[in-house]
């Protein structure tokens, strides 16, 4: 199946790829359906593209690429939305707000974007009480972008 997509154009995709969003994405909530697409070969960055409108993509990243004390405790609720079986199903993904310059870019490590790759069924999933918060800094002073911490 073809889809246009903000960044790459007319992609091919597989309907199996597709990740179900029951409830959409905070203020998408009419958006249930994406696919997660590399944004350039060789980066560690995603984009969480809606199949149905174009405009609608999140770049996207593994928070555990820049921050490997980054942890997230799921709740029972989500875990039962999700329908998750095994932590090995479990891919967490965080929304990256491009800046000028890239450094001073953030990531949003209160709201991960959960998904369950055995049922591709995902969800952000809003830590109300964490010590992270929505605009983190992605890259620290005198790192490289990609760079392991």
């Amino acid at each position: 199946m073809k889809i246009e997509t903000k960044f790459s154009g007319e992609v091919n995709i597989v309907e199996e790829d597709i990740l179900t969003f029951s409830k959409g994405l905070p203020a998408f909530e009419e958006e249930t359906e994406f696919v997660l697409l590399p944004f350039a070969e060789g980066t560690p960055f995603y984009m969480l593209q809606s199949v149905k409108t174009v405009e609608t993509a999140f770049m996207v990243v593994n928070p555990f690429h820049f921050f490997q004390d980054y942890s997230v405790k799921l709740s029972d609720s989500v875990i039962e939305i999700l329908e998750i079986a095994k932590e090995e199903d479990v891919a967490i993904y965080t929304i990256v707000t491009i800046k000028e310059p890239f450094t001073e870019s953030t990531v949003n490590l209160q709201g991960p974007i959960i998904i369950n790759t055995a049922k591709n069924t995902g969800k952000q999933f809003v830590m109300v009480e964490s010590e992270y918060d929505t605009k983190h800094k992605l890259i620290v002073e005198g790192s490289k972008v990609g760079e392991e911490k």
